[in-house]
């Protein structure tokens, strides 16, 4: 029974140094909270608090149509260390900026943590007629919170809708576009759906993920998947 004793002990120190090496959280002047949800991340039985702020540091020196400044997003994955929150993870490359899309107040920033792993959703307007929802999924293992799910969808009022999803633990892929037109005289190119596997060499770990930075060819295709 000394052998189990002592290895607890060794457990519960190095639960206790880590716990110690996290800082403790407090919002930083200026930032403004848009965003939050809480759930288990790490499988301990203990919920993670996650909060989103549009933060004072611009993104950009333009104004958008709606004349409203555009500044950078950031958001925090906190510990609860008997009773005060500790900052277990920060990213800032993941969340688009305050000001992105044609009309800025209409875009959704959606957070939720659902079988261990963090959902974010974004979706926001590129033009009048166009636009653009993308989901991530991130899960906690080896140490780090890597990217295990991609979804993008595009969509016209009127004569395209096209998805891309991506399940990085699987490596399956899905290409899917549908055409239509609100001219009923008007040409629509054919629908097609593709489904393949492609062998990802690593999984992308969150603050080593920019949407759109990454790609790979399609198979068969002249053509690129961007991620």
């Amino acid at each position: 029974m000394i052998k189990p004793f002592f290895s607890f002990l060794f457990v519960l120190s190095v639960s206790n140094l880590y716990a110690q090496n996290l800082k403790n959280f407090s919002i930083p002047k200026g930032y403004n909270k848009i965003a939050e949800a809480k759930g288990d991340l790490d499988k301990d039985g203990k919920e993670e608090t996650i909060l989103v702020f549009d933060t004072n540091i611009k993104a950009s020196d333009g104004r958008n149509l709606e004349g409203t400044a555009d500044y950078k997003r950031v958001f925090y994955i906190l510990r609860n260390e008997n009773g005060t929150l500790t900052v277990w993870k920060e990213n800032s490359t993941v969340l688009f900026s305050s000001g992105t899309g044609f009309y800025p107040s209409d875009n959704t920033l959606e957070l939720s943590i659902k079988n261990n792993s963090l959902h974010i959703g974004q979706t926001f307007f590129t033009n009048s007629r166009h636009t653009q929802k993308y989901k991530h999924t991130f899960r906690f293992q080896n140490g780090d919170f890597y990217l295990i799910g991609s979804h993008d969808h595009f969509e016209d009022t009127c004569d395209f809708s096209f998805t891309n999803e991506i399940n990085f633990s699987t490596g399956k892929v899905i290409v899917d576009k549908e055409y239509s037109s609100c001219d009923e005289n008007a040409k629509i190119p054919t629908n097609s759906h593709k489904e393949f596997i492609h062998k990802f060499p690593a999984l992308i770990k969150m603050n080593d993920f920019f949407i759109g930075d990454h790609k790979f060819k399609i198979p068969g295709l002249k053509e690129d998947f961007v991620f």
